[in-house]
Parts: C-alpha cells; structure tokens; sequence
C-alpha cells in the first residue's frame, strides 16, 4: 500500500506520492486495500457488522442529520462509507482520464443502516472493487494526464491528474483501516 504518512504531514505532495504510478499500479492498489479490509474482517460475524463502537472522537461533520454527527461508526457504516469515497476517486478519474474536467460530486454511499450482516459487507467490498476495476477498463489508451486540478481543500497536495484523482480516494478508504480494526477489536471483546 501506498504510504500517506508524508502526505498528511504535509512533508510530500500527493502530486509527488503518485508521479510514477501507472493504472496497472491503480489496479494493484486496489485489489490491495479491497483484500485487506476483507482480511480486517475475516473473522467478523453478523453480530459484528452492527456492533456500536465506543468512539469519543466520533463527528462527522457531512452526516446526514444533526442527530448522527458524533455518533459511532459500525464495521457496516466504516465500509460504505470507505468505498463510496474511493469509488467516486475512480468516477472522477476516469472523467480526467478521458480528458473531461467536470466539477462536483460524484457520490453513492450505500444507506449505511441497510447493512446488518457479515454477507452484505463482504459483498459491499467485492462490489467496489469491481466497479473500480471496471472503471479503470474504461480509460483511454493513451489517458488525458495533461487534464490536472488542484484541491482546494488541501493545497499542500498540489497539482494532480487522473492518477491522482484515484489515489485521493485510496487515501480515505486506508484512513479507516485503523477505525475498521477498532470497530472488530471491540465487537469481538463484547
């Protein structure tokens, strides 16, 4: 896996991270993350999956209602919501890749309380990973790179193509690694 470690620091740019990756990279890293969150959650049951953690920390400022701004994420509300974000990496990408700057989201987030079982997440997992490697078949031969955007956000990134629009999403998904190994360390101390 890549390591963001520097990124976050703000001792590297993302735009250095990723200059030397390719797609067949992006596929790797991919299949990568997809095969280690399922490996997080080998053991994980049903009971698991709705498990409410103990989280002091817990705000997300875009949730849905007031009500559910500090409340704990689930092993099931960690992985839709990990993949959406890299999923919608790899829409954005593929735009840059096929040499489109098109502005806004372009987000799906599974309703995070539809998933109750060990079965829907593996399945949420594989879906993803499929539906990334599906949209990076749709890159062009000879990919649009020169197409680049900056992120407002985060100026200490710098500038980025395709490559590093798809990397962003990586770099969320693996920032809940350590929150979906917390989610199963709880859950199976119950």
């Amino acid at each position: 896996m890549l390591n963001f470690n520097a990124v976050r620091e703000k001792t590297m740019t993302m735009a250095d991270l990723v200059k030397d990756l390719t797609v067949d990279d992006l596929r790797m890293l991919t299949n990568e993350i997809v095969d280690t969150q399922l490996d997080i959650i080998k053991d994980a049951t049903d009971a698991d999956v709705v498990f409410v953690p103990i989280d002091p920390n817990a705000n997300d400022t875009f949730a849905n209602s007031a009500q559910d701004v500090n409340i704990a994420w689930t092993l099931g509300h960690v992985v839709v919501h990990a993949t959406a974000s890299s999923e919608e990496g790899a829409a954005l990408a593929l735009n840059y890749a096929r040499g489109l700057d098109i502005a806004g989201r372009s987000r799906y987030e599974t309703p995070w309380e539809s998933v109750t079982s060990i079965a829907q997440v593996r399945q949420r997992l594989e879906e993803s990973r499929r539906m990334r490697l599906a949209m990076l078949d749709a890159w062009p031969d000879a990919p649009h790179y020169e197409v680049t955007f900056n992120v407002s956000w985060a100026p200490h990134y710098g500038t980025l193509n395709a490559i590093g629009r798809f990397v962003m999403g990586l770099s969320h998904e693996e920032s809940h690694l350590d929150q979906l190994r917390d989610c199963v360390r709880q859950a199976k101390s119950q």
